[in-house]
């Protein structure tokens, strides 16, 4: 990897959740590994009084600071503090005074990513201070001249028509080949491994499609509830927290056709593709049909008692945001015709996981129609994002003994085993490919308005739905009972699955056509 270096940093929002918890300590471990140098970090927020008290405020929270003291200490040196009002623009005017002083003491060359770690609210005002005090300035598409970023945290928008107006807002400013919207589930190794399992392996490809896969599952449970995000929660809920955004691109590596080649604009076009072929329900009824939601009610996670969503700080004791989302998916193409794809996710479950499935449609069987296996012994192919990440593949084998006796083994691989490291945080990625220029794992405009699209049509049909009857699901369980209503399951339950894999789900429900095989 080539180090990234003559670049300032300039982060909003330095005092919040994110940023010591995930971006400090990733910054720390680039600079540590030298990927990253010559640089500054600039840090804004209000709750600070000047950059010796942001220092500390950092040696509190970041674990990295008290556990490597010596490199921390090196470390701060790249960090800088300015007490910033995000909709006062003089503050910002005087920000620009004080980075262009820095950036001149350090020799810098002008270069800037400008990192957005705060409410949506403030995008807007921030970006258009930023332009108007000149620290932000359009791609000049000169080659010698400094570049400017910027770094947007999701949400992107609350709905299609909200998507569109930021994009518009950002248009003015910067070009689009500026902006880096983040997605940290891209970031991740499992995830990125997508492509790599897919197109690099001859005896995966080509049975990756409609005539040899009988459906697809995408879960991402969490066993945590709304914490202090109940603010944003309350307008949000689970679809667009975490089904619309994450889910969505998940969905789309998994499905998406050979790109032409592993170019940025490439593979994103592809994700595109998958994106634009879903099949947008058009009717209350059809929403009903395939989608599922709930709320989770008071119960016990890991042997805790844990309150109700509605008796959480901050939410309405007679909230109808849902907290668990479940829903399948058509997509109209020539691969994947066919074949549904099944999307969940939840709070207050009973396992943190993220995994992807894939169930192999089942040969005729007729050779084994006497086993104990038959015929639901399907081939199940087990992608884990977290945590353990790695790929697990089902198969039949003959049970030792007498007879001809089917039974369900495993093939498995997993990172740490393979190649003896610690996996990268996501965010160590994503940060060096934003400083570097590298938009692979950013997602492009045209994928948010998608996904919107898909979104917004399911959401006006929840909206059409009697009012639900929450809470419908308790915490520590496996959400609400209905879900089985449209969620199929994938794999017969057996001695070596581990306990997140859930029972009631891993039945296997009967024959290829309960699963959408063509007809």
């Amino acid at each position: 990897m080539q180090q990234a270096k003559q670049f300032t940093l300039v982060l909003f929002g330095a005092t919040g959740d994110l940023a010591h918890r995930k971006l400090f300590p990733s910054l720390f471990r680039l600079w540590k590994s030298n990927l990253i140098e010559d640089f500054l970090i600039l840090a804004t927020g209000r709750s600070q009084a000047d950059r010796a008290a942001f220092l500390e405020y950092l040696r509190e929270y970041v674990e990295e600071a008290s556990t490597e003291h010596e490199a921390w200490a090196s470390f701060e040196k790249c960090i800088e503090f300015f007490q910033l009002d995000a909709k006062n623009e003089q503050s910002f005017h005087q920000m620009a005074s004080a980075l262009e002083s820095l950036e001149e003491d350090r020799n810098l060359s002008g270069n800037r990513l400008f990192y957005l770690s705060v409410s949506p609210g403030l995008f807007g005002s921030i970006t258009e201070n930023l332009a108007s005090s000149g620290m932000l300035k359009r791609d000049s598409n000169h080659q010698d001249a400094p570049w400017s970023r910027l770094v947007v945290e999701k949400p992107f928008g609350h709905d299609l028509e909200s998507a569109k107006k930021l994009d518009d807002h950002l248009s003015r400013f910067v070009e689009e080949t500026q902006v880096y919207r983040i997605d940290h589930y891209l970031g991740k190794e499992t995830v990125q491994n997508l492509v790599a399992f897919r197109f690099a392996n001859g005896m995966i490809e080509p049975l990756w499609n409609s005539h040899h896969i009988a459906s697809v599952q995408i879960t991402v449970a969490e066993t945590l509830g709304v914490g202090d995000r109940a603010d944003y929660y309350e307008s949000a809920g689970a679809l667009r927290d975490m089904m619309q955004n994450h889910m969505m691109q998940l969905l789309a590596l998994t499905a998406m056709e050979p790109p032409l080649s592993l170019s940025p604009k490439d593979i994103r076009n592809e994700k595109v593709r998958v994106l634009r072929s879903i099949k947008i329900p058009t009717s209350p009824k059809e929403v009903a049909q395939s989608t599922v939601q709930g709320q989770y009610g008071p119960g016990v996670v890991d042997g805790v008692k844990v309150p109700g969503y509605r008796d959480e700080e901050g939410v309405d004791s007679n909230s109808t945001t849902p907290t668990f989302i479940s829903t399948r998916v058509e997509l109209d193409n020539w691969r994947w015709t066919g074949v549904p794809f099944y999307l969940r996710h939840g709070k207050r479950l009973p396992s943190r996981v993220s995994e992807i499935r894939v169930r192999f449609r089942t040969p005729p069987m007729h050779l084994f129609h006497a086993s104990e296996c038959s015929p639901s012994c399907p081939n199940v192919l087990r992608i884990r994002i977290q945590p353990e990440e790695g790929i697990r593949l089902s198969v039949g084998a003959k049970r030792p003994g007498p007879g001809m006796n089917i039974d369900s083994v495993d093939l498995e691989f997993n990172y740490s085993d393979s190649f003896g490291v610690d996996l990268p945080e996501s965010y160590e990625r994503l940060l060096l490919d934003a400083i570097m220029g590298d938009p692979t794992l950013f997602i492009r405009q045209d994928e948010v308005e998608a996904s919107w699209v898909w979104a917004d049509a399911v959401l006006k049909g929840l909206e059409e739905q009697p009012v639900p009857n929450f809470p419908n699901y308790t915490a520590g369980s496996t959400g609400p009972e209905d879900a089985g209503s449209i969620f199929v399951p994938l794999s017969s339950p057996r001695a070596s699955e581990p306990e997140d894999a859930w029972g009631s789900f891993n039945g296997d429900s009967g024959s290829d056509q309960n699963h959408g095989a063509p007809s």
